[in-house]
């Protein structure tokens, strides 16, 4: 039997199909690196305008869902692809209402979740290939006329870094998805550091980080993440 599924019902035609492929997805009937039906046999199979399953098709592909690979067919996409990241990132900014608190929330279980994966699954000689970037971090927060621009670079160099020994693609980008969100809280972190002549108090929040990991301190992730947050006093 095709994997595809019954009739369409009242539903919106294109709408019904994207539901459909939902429901295969995750029911497995439809697996990464499977090839999908002909647009013929699904217009059959679902009773429905060949220009119907071709939009649908396009959603999909456009969402990272499907690859259409020519002349061979259209298959379900395998793994986390990059097409996802947008529409992913763009449904929870526009969901978010303007809650800093709720920000914070979010950059916090993320920060916390992917410091204790990358406890669980980093080697000791990868967790020391850290100590590059934070070294980058010292020099530029602590360099003659610190920038804030220059600090706010190698802050973010450092805690990519740390996602990419997470050695979990999806922890990686949904962890920059929230970086990405909160790009402008972050930012006006460090400027409040920096320019209010904190940089040691700064500097010194990134080291434990990479204490806490090199150490293995589960414990202490849990206990000490908030606190290296600088919220500026006009929030």
């Amino acid at each position: 039997m095709n994997p595809m599924g019954e009739k369409r019902n009242s539903q919106s035609a294109v709408q019904y199909l994207l539901d459909a492929f939902n429901d295969k997805l995750l029911s497995g009937a439809l697996l990464p690196g499977d090839q999908i039906p002909t647009e013929v046999e699904l217009s059959e199979q679902f009773g429905v305008a060949r220009n119907t399953v071709r939009e649908a098709i396009k959603i999909l592909v456009a969402m990272g869902v499907l690859e259409i690979r020519r002349p061979v067919g259209t298959f379900v996409c395998e793994g986390f692809t990059e097409p996802m990241i947008s529409p992913l990132l763009y449904g929870v900014i526009l969901g978010r209402g303007d809650s800093y608190d709720e920000l914070m929330d979010l950059r916090e279980i993320m920060e916390t979740g992917t410091m204790l994966t990358v406890i669980r699954n980093a080697t000791d000689e990868e967790v020391l290939t850290l100590e590059k970037p934070l070294a980058e971090l010292r020099e530029a927060c602590f360099a003659a006329a610190p920038s804030v621009d220059a600090v706010f670079h190698k802050d973010d160099a450092f805690h990519e870094a740390i996602m990419a020994l997470s050695h979990n693609r999806m922890v990686e980008r949904i962890s920059e998805i929230v970086r990405t969100m909160t790009h402008d809280m972050r930012h006006e972190s460090v400027e409040h550091m920096i320019s209010g002549g904190r940089n040691e108090e700064f500097y010194a929040a990134h080291e434990k980080l990479y204490r806490l990991l090199r150490d293995r301190d589960v414990d202490g992730v849990y206990r000490e993440i908030r606190s290296t947050y600088f919220v500026p006093d006009s929030i």
